[in-house]
């Protein structure tokens, strides 16, 4: 038995050391994955992108003691091995979505800023890198490679920057997105070339260089003219076989990644290196197509997730800061010419092709820094020149983190990019709060059908201010598509033109069309109604309406509340679909939105201009919402026929001061003062104009709290046909604070829940209204903004 153990002890413990190792192997990327994330996290506020944690989290790492430990010589090796691949399959990746033939076409406007970025940055590295010994001697090689890499742009992390900021679809974007791509082809493409004839290797190849050359040069044209001539050929082929929609046979896309090794592999036989083969072969492979596009997806995932933490931990290991000499003058300033020249150079030729060009010179300046930006390949080919003894580990080092300092100040020129033009282009603010007395006010009116008509024209009637210049309204029917209304569409005239044919339908909107056409035509001195149709479902309905906003300039979208009122006064369950919709238009609408709540407005006699009918009070407390709905109560003033009040909620001075130090609001207080500063100014201009004339009621309401404001609100009861009220965006909530906890209906804001409650009137119609909120990602900014 003794014996026996012995023997198997010497197995188990090989067992043990080879999984304890894959252990400690797979627990470090794990741990590399975890904390490039948590790093990205953290420098999302900032828009840093990931490259930019991955390389300071792979340097921290590779560098930690119980990193190196892991890898022995063996394990190092199989590392390297494990890099070389991933960084073939991202530069066939990045040939693939490259254009050789644009070489042979006459520069765009692009190709221009590119060449000349490229040239200048080129021109100065290779006049200043040689006197600042990066290498012990002058090597002709490495100066060129060098002068190359800082002219190139790492267009893949570049184009990352530049959609994550949200200025993809600008000129400014979309030029520098080609740009970067024309300088990353040019300048992997002179490496490409120059490798045939200054081969970068760890061991001499026992070869002339003359041989060399001529065997490489003569294996890559073989390998080019191939994939330019029959890879369309397959490819096609493989593509008309499994068109887009159908699963594709796994036997034509192993044939295709097959051709594709096969190519790959054809230059690298007589010497040529690997990675840049798999580049020239990229560039020829055709880039449109159902397998180029599975290749660069299911490629990109794999580097994503897999390789890059990987590569990082690599980097780190290889750049050892046990021999990096800080200590150096020589050290720091070889770092910060390396930035300098990749960065003055870069701008030097942006700001001169932008003079003939005839771009802003802060725009060229921008689209300088923006071009500088380098990334994994550069990184690679700084670790690459280190193993093959070309430089030290501290010029490697000092190559890796110039490359860190090109992308990090990125975000802050996109930023001074957006706030430039942010300034220069006009305001475009669609809202009554902003809206030009003297322009026409155009107002998106849906209905859900025949039963909202009645509401909805009296509704015209009371917005439709003066003569001049009058309004233009679009009732707009909101009609759910089902299968049978669908089975109904005809074409008619014109691209995308469709004309519904289901008789219930054109029953519905032949209704509501002559009720409105009756009122314009007995009305119209200064009134334009026009039909329009938003038929989809529930789900693609808020586009359809928010799109419809957009193009018809509509300055206020008025939706139908999606509960209906009884015969007994009571609101109905309502229709979930139609909420649905309302909520959606909220959040996404172009312009202001007001929910109406009919509670008789539309029961009511028809309002006229010969005599007074209904009392209208608008309620104020503070914000944005209430300040547009202070707007058009404004225009509501104007109608001979309405009376108005304006009733002002203020909060108790006695306790104004303590509410803002109680911490359960926790306000900001510069933000409420500036606030209610625009409150303040906002109300004083309605007085003047309103109040003041005596065409419109006033009255104030100093309270304590959000009890003394539900029961102000109860004792309205009755008295107004309809009241207009802001939804919310209020800075100081001391009078509405809690009331929410109740609400029913939040799309409604907490004081047009509690006045469309049960508890409160049956004859008293609410408006709700939200302003347009102009902060989105870019600050009101559309996404395809020029200022080139």
């Amino acid at each position: 038995m003794a014996s026996k153990r012995v023997e198997k002890d010497p197995c188990t413990g090989k067992l043990t050391a080879i999984f304890t190792r894959a252990a400690k192997h797979v627990f470090g990327f794990f741990l590399m994955v975890v904390l490039c994330n948590v790093t990205h996290f953290l420098l999302k506020p900032v828009s840093q992108p990931r490259i930019t944690s991955d390389t300071f989290i792979g340097l921290l790492i590779g560098n930690l003691g119980i990193v190196r430990t892991l890898f022995d010589k063996p394990a190092a090796q199989t590392l390297r091995y494990i890099i070389d691949f991933g960084m073939i399959c991202y530069m066939l990746v990045l040939g693939i979505e490259m254009d050789p033939y644009v070489l042979l076409k006459a520069p765009t406007r692009d190709a221009k800023v590119a060449y000349a970025g490229m040239l200048s940055t080129f021109i100065l590295a290779c006049s200043i890198t040689p006197l600042l010994n990066y290498t012990e001697k002058f090597k002709i090689n490495f100066t060129l490679t060098l002068s190359t890499a800082l002219s190139s742009t790492a267009s893949p992390v570049l184009t990352r920057i530049i959609t994550s900021c949200k200025i993809g679809k600008s000129d400014i974007g979309r030029l520098v997105i080609a740009a970067g791509m024309h300088s990353d082809f040019i300048s992997t493409l002179l490496v490409s070339i120059g490798y045939i004839v200054y081969p970068i290797r760890e061991k001499p190849s026992g070869k002339s260089r003359i041989q060399e050359g001529v065997e490489m040069s003569s294996a890559l044209v073989l390998q080019t003219v191939i994939t330019a001539k029959v890879s369309p050929i397959i490819m096609n082929w493989v593509n008309n076989e499994n068109p887009e929609g159908k699963p594709m046979k796994g036997s034509h896309l192993v044939l295709s990644v097959a051709f594709m090794g096969l190519v790959c592999s054809c230059s690298p036989a007589y010497g040529y290196s690997p990675m840049l083969s798999a580049f020239m072969a990229g560039i020829f492979l055709p880039s449109k197509g159902r397998v180029s596009k599975y290749v660069i997806r299911k490629v990109n995932y794999l580097l994503t997730t897999i390789f890059y933490p990987i590569f990082f931990i690599w980097m780190g290991f290889e750049a050892d800061f046990r021999e990096f000499e800080p200590g150096q003058i020589g050290t720091w300033a070889r770092l910060f010419l390396l930035f300098l020249i990749a960065t003055v150079g870069k701008v030097t030729g942006t700001v001169i092709s932008g003079l003939v060009l005839g771009f802003h010179w802060p725009e060229s300046v921008a689209l300088g820094l923006l071009l500088s930006v380098k990334g994994h390949y550069q990184i690679y080919l700084a670790i690459a020149a280190n193993t093959a003894g070309t430089t030290s580990t501290t010029t490697s080092i000092v190559l890796v983190i110039a490359v860190f300092f090109t992308v990090v100040y990125t975000p802050s020129v996109v930023s001074q990019i957006i706030k430039r033009a942010r300034k220069r282009a006009p305001a475009h603010r669609m809202a009554l709060e902003w809206l030009d007395p003297s322009k026409e006010l155009r107002l998106l009116l849906c209905v859900h059908g025949p039963q909202n008509v009645s509401a909805a024209i009296n509704f015209i009637e009371i917005s439709r201010g003066t003569t001049d210049p009058g309004i233009e309204v679009y009732v707009t029917d909101m009609i759910e598509i089902t299968d049978q209304i669908a089975a109904t569409r005809v074409q008619v005239d014109g691209v995308g033109n469709m004309r519904v044919a289901d008789q219930s339908v054109i029953d519905m909107r032949e209704e509501i069309t002559t009720a409105v056409q009756a009122y314009e035509d007995m009305n119209g001195d200064g009134v334009t109604i026009r039909r329009m149709l938003a038929l989809s479902t529930f789900n693609a309905m808020p586009n359809d309406i928010c799109n419809l906003a957009e193009e018809l300039m509509a300055a206020l979208i008025i939706l139908p509340f999606h509960k209906t009122q009884r015969a007994d006064g009571t609101l109905g369950a309502g229709h979930s679909g139609f909420r649905y919709v309302n909520r959606k238009v909220l959040r996404d609408a172009p312009c202001s939105v007001g929910i109406l709540v009919d509670r008789g407005l539309g029961l009511m006699e028809r309002i006229s201009r010969s005599h007074v009918s209904p009392n209208i009070a608008v309620i104020f407390i503070g914000g944005k919402d209430d300040r547009e709905a202070l707007a058009y109560a404004g225009r509501v003033a104007r109608h001979p026929g309405v009376k108005l009040t304006v009733i002002r909620f203020l909060l108790e001075n006695s306790l104004e001061n303590a509410s803002r130090r109680t911490d359960r609001y926790r306000v900001n207080v510069a933000e409420e003062e500036e606030e209610m500063k625009i409150d303040d100014e906002c109300f004083a201009q309605f007085y003047e104009r309103q109040v003041a004339g005596g065409h419109v009621a006033y009255m104030e309401k100093h309270l304590a709290n959000s009890s003394e404001t539900y029961s102000t609100l109860m004792s309205l009861e009755g008295q107004y046909a309809l009241i207009i009220v802001g939804r919310g965006g209020r800075v100081n909530s001391v009078l509405t604070m809690g009331m929410n906890d109740w609400q029913q209906c939040p799309e409604l804001g907490q004081i047009g829940d509690v006045l469309s409650g049960s508890d409160f009137s049956m004859k008293t119609s609410v408006l709700i209204i939200q302003q347009h909120n102009v902060k989105g990602e870019l600050d009101g900014l559309d996404d395809d903004f020029s200022i080139m």
